[in-house]
């Protein structure tokens, strides 16, 4: 039975976000367009099977299959990011973040990580998450004037309040972070050092970012973003972590593994060891450069003076727009991007004084920095004119010319009509 004659309103929502991914430009940071490959692993029969447990060592029979799969998997990961164990079961990035730290520090010991107002994760320390319910979190920022981050503050932080762990990532923060120096300060006060790479995994796996996996005792991602799989997690680290991190992903936090997901993560990995996907990340890192060039010649203020990452901060201070106003205008104009705090924004979150935009999305369709030009001539438009819903429609038109030349998915939209 196909999902058309099963459930119409289902196929037909995912029939029109087929249709909006591929009319509307994607400028979420976070966000990816999969090789069809990865949708037809994650799609198959593997989502079948019930494999509780490790390789070679499961709860249930029948597995010989999809321990293959798992097996690639891991190897390829410990490959690509030249790490010495890799866990491929976290079905998420906050998942891989909460075994992480359970199983290298203890409840109520103090961890050292980013404040989400300066670029963190809810997951470094939030107050409602996991991590700021169960740790005592001490926070580093940016420094006021670079708005980077200042590794003497860091270690002078780490010295008064001698964490346990200290966590090296960020969600919103464009500039290349040293892992290098994030372990010296881990060396001078006996802290673990804990990298959440979600965001820059594929430009390290490329060789475009430092690698953090020669540096930090643990390291956990995400599996989609800059990586380009599937949504999902995994955590690398040293060996002599092995024990510990695979005992808390399985049983301490979860159950059964996604195999479906994992087969996806599996070709994603083989995809990430490619020539192609190499010069693909560094294209990323050109349009991301060429998108902050557009928007600084049209006298928009980003965060830090421009980027050196997949992403880039917009300031919208002195535009006299909330981030919330802007993403909202954006999204009528065919333009998806995400409100986000700015270092010592005076906004809530919920309304934020700027915009995230990343490349990593339109740079999977095929786009260069020609068209990041154009991109940032249509932001502009839209954002002088947030509420003049014809200019944002004239701008949504010249959005859907551009897109119509880099089509996306466009096999499966015309599949689907014929069915």
């Amino acid at each position: 039975m196909s999902l058309r004659s099963a459930d119409p309103e289902v196929f037909n929502a995912i029939l029109k976000e087929t249709e909006r991914e591929n009319d509307n430009i994607e400028l979420i940071a976070s966000e990816n367009f999969v090789n069809e490959a990865i949708l037809e692993a994650q799609g198959s029969i593997m989502t079948n099977k019930y494999a509780e447990g490790y390789p070679n060592a499961r709860w249930y029979g029948g597995c010989e299959y999809v321990d293959i799969v798992e097996k690639l998997a891991i190897e390829r990961a410990k490959k690509i990011f030249k790490v010495e164990h890799a866990n491929v079961q976290p079905h998420s990035g906050s998942q891989a973040n909460m075994a992480a730290l359970f199983a290298m520090v203890k409840k109520g010991d103090t961890i050292l990580a980013m404040d989400l107002a300066c670029g963190g994760h809810l997951t470094h320390g939030h107050a409602h998450n996991f991590s700021g319910m169960f740790y005592n979190i001490v926070s580093y920022g940016v420094n006021k004037k670079s708005e980077m981050l200042d590794y003497d503050e860091i270690l002078d932080l780490a010295k008064r309040h001698k964490p346990k762990l200290i966590l090296a990532g960020a969600c919103a923060y464009p500039r290349v972070i040293d892992f290098s120096r994030f372990r010296e300060i881990c060396d001078k006060v006996g802290a673990v050092l804990m990298a959440d790479i979600a965001h820059i995994a594929g430009l390290i796996a490329a060789g475009i970012h430092p690698n953090s996996c020669g540096h930090a005792d643990v390291v956990t991602s995400t599996t989609h973003k800059t990586l380009r799989g599937p949504r999902s997690g995994i955590i690398l680290c040293k060996k002599q972590y092995a024990r510990k991190i695979d005992s808390m992903v399985f049983p301490g936090i979860q159950g059964g593994p996604l195999m479906h997901v994992i087969a996806a993560k599996a070709v994603a990995f083989k995809l990430a060891g490619t020539k192609e996907f190499k010069e693909y990340q560094g294209q990323i890192v050109k349009n991301a450069k060429a998108l902050a060039a557009g928007l600084k010649g049209k006298r928009y203020r980003l965060v830090s003076g421009g980027t050196d990452n997949h992403l880039l901060l917009v300031d919208l201070t002195d535009r006299g727009i909330t981030g919330k106003e802007a993403a909202s205008a954006l999204d009528k104009a065919g333009i998806t991007v995400n409100k986000n705090l700015i270092p010592f924004d005076k906004k809530s979150p919920a309304v934020t004084s700027g915009i995230r935009l990343g490349t990593p999305a339109i740079t999977a369709r095929g786009m260069r920095e020609d068209q990041m030009k154009l991109i940032a001539e249509f932001i502009d438009n839209a954002l002088r004119r947030t509420k003049d819903k014809k200019a944002l429609s004239d701008v949504k038109k010249e959005v859907k010319a551009l897109t119509k030349k880099f089509p996306l998915y466009k096999d499966l939209i015309d599949k689907a009509a014929e069915k």
